[in-house]
C-alpha cells in the first residue's frame, strides 16, 4: 500500500507539473501579446507629441495608426506575405470601424483595438473629437454638439454614396454618435453605444451621468469646472483630479494603460454635454443600434447603464463582465470578440 500511495503522488505530481507549465506558458505569451500591444501604444503616443510639436493639422493627424492606413483605402488589398485571413470576413458587409473616444480622451484610447482589428482583417479608423487627442483646438472654443463632433461628420461627409461603417462611441461620444445617426442615417450600417450616453430624443449627455455626478447646479459648483473664460463667467470645460480619473474610469485597467492615460488626457468641455438632441424616428430611429454594457464601472454604473437600454431600447445588448468604464484597456479580448461578432450580424 505504501509503494502504492508513492507511486500515485508522483504521477499527480507529474499532472500537477504539466498543468502548471502550461498555465506558465500561456501566461507568458499572455505577456508578450500585452507588451507587443504596449509598444505600439508608446509609437502612437511618440507619433502625437511629434505632430503636435510640428503643429501638424492634416487629416492623418486625426488617427491613429497611420502606418498602416496607406493600405486600408480598398478592402481587397494585402500584403503578398500576409497571414490567412478568418473566413467569416467574406460574410460581413461592412468592414470600416470609425472608433470614437469619450470624454477627455482621445484616439490614443484605441490602441489595442486597433491592432486587434486590423490583425483580424478589418478596417479600424479612430478619430479625435474637436479639442481632443492632438487636436489643437483650445477646449474653451468647443461649445456646442456640432463643434465637438465636426471631425466625425467630416469623415462621414467625404464617405463616397455607395459607402457605409460601424460606429463605436464611448461614454460621451455616444451622443456624437447619436447626432451623426440622425445627420446621416445611410452612411452607418451599425452604430455601437460602449458604455456610452445612448440618449433619447430632448436628452442632454449630461443627464445620463446626473445620477452618478449629482444634478447639473451641484455639479456647476464642482471643484473640477475649468472657468477659462474668466471666473465670473460660466464655466466652460472640467477635469478630474487623478485620484478620481482612476477611481471613476480605471479601477480594473493596467497601471501601464493609466499612465498613458494620465499624461493624455485632456480636459473636457462643457457646453456639448448640457445640449439637447433633437432625434427623429425618421432618421436615428431607423438606425440599427447595439449596446455594450460594462458591468464593473464606475463611472457609468451598470444599473445606469440598464436604465439607458430600457428606456431607449436597442437591437442587441452585449456585456463585459470584470470591466472598468474602459474596456478598450482592460478587457480589450472581450470588446473586440463583441465588436466582430456585431460586424458580422446581418
Amino acid at each position: 500500500m505504501g509503494n502504492r500511495f508513492i507511486c500515485m503522488t508522483k504521477k499527480e505530481n507529474g499532472i500537477g507539473s504539466t498543468i502548471s507549465k502550461r498555465m506558465e506558458r500561456s501566461k507568458r505569451r499572455s505577456l508578450v501579446e500585452e507588451e507587443l500591444l504596449h509598444m505600439k501604444a508608446l509609437s502612437m503616443a511618440i507619433q502625437q507629441h511629434q505632430q503636435l510639436s510640428q503643429r501638424f493639422e492634416g487629416s492623418m493627424s486625426r488617427r491613429i495608426g497611420s502606418t498602416t492606413s496607406r493600405r486600408r483605402t480598398d478592402t481587397s488589398e494585402s500584403a503578398p506575405n500576409s497571414k490567412q485571413l478568418p473566413d467569416f470576413l467574406e460574410s460581413i458587409k461592412t468592414k470600416k470601424f470609425i472608433l470614437v473616444h469619450g470624454e477627455g480622451f482621445g484616439a490614443w484610447c484605441w490602441y489595442k483595438t486597433i491592432a486587434l482589428l486590423e490583425e483580424t482583417g478589418l478596417l479600424p479608423t479612430a478619430i479625435d473629437l474637436t479639442g481632443s487627442g492632438i487636436d489643437l483646438t483650445d477646449t474653451k472654443n468647443v461649445t456646442t454638439l456640432a463643434e465637438y463632433s465636426k471631425p466625425l461628420i467630416d469623415y462621414l461627409e467625404n464617405l463616397s454614396e455607395d459607402e457605409k461603417v460601424i460606429l463605436v462611441g464611448h461614454s460621451v461620444g455616444g451622443a456624437c454618435v447619436s447626432y451623426a445617426l440622425e445627420l446621416f442615417p445611410q452612411k452607418i450600417a451599425k452604430a455601437v453605444f460602449l458604455c456610452a450616453t445612448m440618449v433619447s430624443d430632448g436628452q442632454r449627455p449630461f443627464d445620463v451621468f446626473a445620477e452618478e455626478l449629482g444634478s447639473a447646479e451641484v455639479f456647476m459648483e464642482s471643484k473640477f469646472l475649468i472657468c477659462g473664460n474668466g471666473k465670473e463667467k460660466p464655466p466652460i470645460g472640467f477635469m478630474f483630479e487623478k485620484e478620481q480619473m482612476h477611481g471613476l474610469y480605471f479601477n480594473q485597467s493596467p497601471a501601464k494603460d493609466v499612465a498613458l492615460a494620465m499624461v493624455s488626457m485632456r480636459p473636457i468641455p462643457l457646453g456639448p454635454t448640457m445640449e439637447k438632441l433633437s432625434l427623429t424616428p425618421e432618421k436615428y430611429g431607423t438606425s440599427h443600434r447595439f449596446y455594450v454594457q460594462t458591468l464593473d464601472d464606475h463611472a457609468l454604473s451598470p444599473d445606469v447603464q440598464e436604465k439607458l437600454v430600457r428606456e431607449n431600447p436597442p437591437e442587441g445588448v452585449f456585456k463585459i463582465k470584470g470591466s472598468d468604464h474602459c474596456p478598450f484597456f482592460s478587457k480589450p479580448q472581450s470588446l473586440h470578440k463583441i465588436l466582430v461578432e456585431i460586424a458580422q450580424i446581418p
